[in-house]
């Protein structure tokens, strides 16, 4: 088959590319390689097969959050089961590793039809999940040969992606094998129907869920709130540097008093925080907040560390989500939407329609260029009636839309793929 030796030749290509990168000096290649060496010991060491399992997995650390309420809900619902939790990405794995609510945690083996079948192998799931995408064929192949059910949460499609191409013909077999598919939305549902594929239904988005559930949380930053004093915070999360270079220029036209800046960036290493002090000399790190040896007299704080931002929206009174200027489009804007925060993104957003429908309801902002954000932050500053409906709009997108966790955690019970004994 054709397709199939493209998709392994890829396979192979592509670590052969991150060997390449790790060789050349790149972090997250060199824990890419690490992490997957001789997993199957690892496993095996670890317990695994020993207990019934249910297998979730996410691509990276957003689908993790994405996933996490249908992870914490089985763990309450099916003790006698181990939870394993795999990731394909470091920047998942590497925050998450200690993640008390897994028994085990993993990267995800390279996907080779050797590795799928050790996989299943040693790991017997009871039951896998795979959150809003990843669909790697010879995994998810010996997982149906061997009639373990799989689902799909919080999928997401559109017109563009493989399976709807007469070329992608083996991905859409994939989603014939799948046992169901808990989409989104009406368009991902009516996508799959296009091509057959009727084992699907709207779920909404775990997402929701997830967000909803930080109210109740507890941690606090003690350091942010040395840092505010009793200015406001407006914080920049997931930012690139096309957004910095936006936020450096509107904050730099003018002083701006009562106000202070906090920035996250996407991308936190060296050569990247360098560069963000380009844009804002005077700026401080929390490394150096949490040493004592920051200026204390500081307007703009850089977050120099991964872990933190889902919490560091709880102290802002405006939110700046990134990623709106690139090709990727914008980063999570429900987790500030959820502590009824406004929040202010680029204008790369339609692919993601819970950004699309928060934008139409006028609960996040669009700021193409500086004037849009010069006027937003007046606004939002200056006039307290636009700013409370803002916020109010963006807190209640977020409790109008949970419940997606629960429609899962019935189609479960309801088909009996996990026994509560």
């Amino acid at each position: 088959m054709l397709a199939k030796a493209i998709y392994n030749t890829g396979i192979q290509l592509y670590k052969a590319g991150v060997c390449l990168a790790a060789m050349g000096g790149k972090k997250k290649a060199s824990l890419w390689l690490k992490g997957r060496q001789d997993w199957q010991t690892r496993m095996r060491q670890a317990g695994l097969g020993q207990h019934p399992v249910i297998w979730i997995h996410a691509a990276s650390l957003g689908e993790f959050e994405q996933g996490r309420p249908v992870l914490e809900a089985l763990r309450l619902r099916y003790p006698g089961y181990k939870i394993l939790l795999t990731f394909f990405s470091p920047s998942g794995y590497e925050v998450r590793k200690d993640y008390p609510g897994a028994d085990y945690v993993f990267y995800l083996p390279l996907d080779t039809r050797r590795n799928a079948r050790d996989f299943a192998d040693i790991v017997k799931p009871s039951l896998a999940i795979f959150v809003k995408y990843e669909f790697w064929y010879h995994l998810l192949t010996e997982l149906y040969i061997r009639k373990i059910p799989v689902l799909l949460v919080s999928g997401i499609f559109r017109q563009d992606q493989l399976f709807f191409k007469g070329y992608g013909g083996m991905f859409k077999q994939l989603l014939l094998q799948l046992t169901h598919l808990f989409v989104q939305n009406q368009n991902s549902l009516e996508l799959l129907k296009g091509i057959g594929i009727h084992h699907a239904s709207i779920s909404g988005d775990t997402r929701f869920d997830r967000v909803a559930a930080l109210l109740t949380e507890q941690q606090t930053l003690p350091l942010i709130t040395q840092f505010a004093g009793h200015d406001k915070l407006l914080v920049a999360g997931s930012t690139w540097p096309e957004d910095e270079q936006l936020l450096a220029a509107w904050w730099q036209q003018s002083s701006h008093p009562g106000l202070k800046l906090i920035i996250a960036p996407h991308e936190i290493h060296e050569g990247h925080i360098r560069q963000v002090k380009t844009f804002f000399p005077q700026a401080v790190t929390y490394s150096a907040l949490k040493a004592g040896t920051a200026d204390p007299n500081a307007t703009v704080l850089i977050i120099d560390n991964i872990g933190m931002l889902t919490t560091l929206y709880r102290y802002a009174n405006i939110t700046y989500v990134g990623g709106g200027f690139g090709k990727d489009g914008i980063h999570n804007l429900l987790e500030p939407a959820a502590y009824s925060k406004p929040v202010i993104i680029g204008p790369e957003y339609s692919k993601y329609f819970e950004a699309v429908e928060l934008v139409a309801l006028h609960g996040a902002l669009v700021v193409p260029e500086l004037t849009n954000l010069q006027d937003y932050m007046n606004l939002l500053l200056n006039d307290p009636e636009f700013y409370g409906k803002t916020a109010s709009i963006a807190g209640n997108y977020v409790k109008d839309n949970k419940g997606a966790t629960e429609k899962i955690l019935q189609y479960i019970q309801e088909k009996r793929f996990l026994s509560k004994e």
